[in-house]
């Protein structure tokens, strides 16, 4: 039974979110969360179909990825078949042939679940292993602490509050009103809370988006960040901690986020919070 590759159409996009959904699962290895494709959104159902890869055995999907970037893929696979010779065969030749319409032509990068045998073809291909990032996670079943400071669920209403966070917590970003209500229609903000963390002056201190992919499925947190004019005062920590308390109303068995194994401050603030640090996970790239 052949494995076939599609770029999806905007009508697909539920029946991805969905799959995504599913194959979220504790003790399978960190791989897209509906938060990804939920956060990519922001930019348009549209531009996040075209962004979007399925691969299908005999009508099922097996396999899903999305070009954060036109040389930069992130995927799943159906945790079942992560050493299914055939698809990672595939997935392989897909990725490395630009002429399939996956990843363009030079450097480029790929980020699969740590252990899928599609990494040990792309090795063996002369693919090199990337920058380490680390996964940090928290078990949901025991209540979490009261972060101790004012923190609420946004909504339309506040939506200039929850861009503006965004954009003086990150440089560069782009982050408009007019992208969080695309992101806002997209199918995954259905699992979704924007949360604003407010200072003694009601000000508007750290701001974060928290995705669930359902009952007793591992939430995520994409993304987080602290205003820069309002840092080292604890607001990260006790962001993560509503972040954490949010998501367990929500019914997540867990909470987790990625980052880059260099910032050793963000992995000391998700630490506070009381997420612990996982094994690191590195995407391949290939040379031009």
């Amino acid at each position: 039974m052949g494995i076939e590759m599609v770029t999806a159409g905007a009508g697909e996009l539920g029946d991805v979110v969905g799959v995504l959904r599913e194959w979220q699962r504790e003790g399978v290895a960190s791989q897209l969360h509906p938060g990804d494709l939920g956060w990519f959104w922001r930019f348009g159902e549209e531009r996040t179909a075209a962004a979007t890869r399925i691969w299908r055995r005999g009508g099922e999907i097996v396999a899903i990825g999305m070009l954060d970037e036109p040389d930069w893929l992130r995927m799943a696979i159906e945790p079942d078949l992560q050493r299914d010779e055939e698809l990672a065969q595939r997935i392989a030749e897909d990725v490395s042939e630009p002429a399939r319409g996956v990843l363009i032509e030079g450097k480029v990068y790929v980020e699969t679940p740590m252990g899928a045998l599609v990494q040990d073809l792309l090795f063996k291909d002369g693919w090199n292993a990337d920058v380490p990032w680390v996964p940090v996670w928290r078990d949901l079943t025991d209540p979490v602490p009261d972060p101790g400071v004012r923190i609420d669920v946004v909504g339309p209403e506040e939506a200039h509050e929850r861009t503006g966070v965004q954009r003086a917590s990150f440089d560069g970003s782009t982050f408009t009103d007019d992208r969080w209500f695309a992101m806002a229609d997209g199918l995954p903000y259905a699992d979704a809370r924007d949360l604003v963390l407010r200072n003694e002056l009601g000000e508007s201190v750290a701001a974060a988006t928290v995705w669930s992919a359902g009952e007793g499925r591992p939430g995520y947190i994409e993304p987080m960040g602290v205003h820069r004019l309002h840092r080292g005062r604890g607001y990260g920590t006790a962001m993560v901690l509503g972040c954490a308390r949010t998501l367990q109303e929500m019914g997540a068995s867990s909470v987790y986020t990625v980052t880059p194994a260099t910032n050793v401050g963000a992995v000391a603030t998700y630490q506070a919070a009381g997420l612990e640090p996982q094994d690191e996970i590195r995407s391949q790239y290939r040379d031009a």
